[in-house]
């Protein structure tokens, strides 16, 4: 038996920062919304009882470390389940990108290995599982829109935002997410009005969404790396109706109103990136069926 599961990317509409926890982690308030780029995770029921996974992608790890693999695992340590699974991994997400890549690979294998093990798991069950992987898991299980609190894992579901278009640009070099939060000073920011951004979602408004785009790690990796501020600087200038940066970076996302200027701002980055994205936003949840 095979199960073919998408696995969109996200990007961050507003990510804020409200306090660092005793565990190491930070307290966050984030709207996330689901984008048309995404992986494909093919599974495939094997004979013995094993885990193997591949990617045609060599920076994709094919071991415990990838959270794909980790997904297969917690389900099969879980429910006791015998059953040996191929996890093949296409991807179109850019790796280490600040789109959730890797964790929404995780989130479509745990929605495919329901289907695959007949585990009968609600998606809220799926999505309290996530949690054990990682902060983005929960949402991407979801997918959709939201608004996620805690560390990531408190998922309350919005209305999806007004329809547009994305451009992406990944710049050729990596983000240590670490680091960057490392650096943030909580004190020394500009945090993003949350809430705003709910209600300028609500009203279907693309103008106010534009005006409410924030997130408070922007600037540590700007300063950090110069090449995401020259990269959104490009994009801006090229037409784009608003811009930030996804997660810790470095990709950078524009909003474009209209599709007859999403080419133009394509063309005119890829002479400075060669990742370079135009989609659409989804913004709907995913469908357990």
């Amino acid at each position: 038996m095979r199960i073919l599961e998408k696995a969109p990317a996200k990007i961050n509409l507003s990510l804020d920062v409200t306090n660092k926890r005793p565990d190491g982690y930070h307290e966050v308030e984030m709207i996330m919304t689901t984008i048309d780029l995404a992986d494909r995770i093919e599974l495939t029921e094997l004979p013995e009882n094993t885990i193997r996974v591949a990617s045609h992608n060599r920076f994709v790890p094919d071991d415990q470390r990838n959270l794909a693999y980790q997904a297969a695992k917690l389900l099969k340590d879980r429910y006791k389940v015998k059953k040996g699974v191929s996890i093949m991994i296409t991807k179109v997400i850019p790796v280490a990108a600040g789109l959730a890549g890797g964790s929404s690979d995780a989130a479509a294998a745990l929605r495919g290995l329901n289907k695959l093990w007949d585990l009968k798991l609600s998606v809220e069950e799926l999505a309290e599982l996530g949690a054990e992987i990682g902060s983005d898991v929960s949402f991407c299980v979801y997918g959709g829109t939201a608004l996620a609190t805690g560390r990531g894992e408190k998922i309350k579901h919005i209305s999806a935002p007004p329809h547009c278009w994305v451009v992406l640009a990944k710049p050729t070099i990596g983000v240590s997410t670490a680091e960057v939060y490392r650096r943030l000073n909580l004190q020394q920011v500009r945090h993003p009005d949350v809430q705003a951004m709910i209600d300028a979602i609500e009203e279907k408004s693309f103008q106010k969404v534009c005006s409410q785009l924030g997130n408070v790690l922007e600037s540590v990796t700007l300063n950090l790396h110069p090449e995401v501020a020259m990269i959104k600087n490009q994009m801006k200038r090229f037409g784009a109706d608003a811009v930030l940066m996804s997660g810790s970076g470095p990709t950078v996302f524009g909003l474009v109103q209209y599709e007859s200027k999403v080419q133009r701002i394509y063309n005119g980055l890829r002479g400075f990136c060669d990742q370079v994205y135009a989609v659409r936003m989804i913004g709907e949840q995913n469908a357990l069926d």
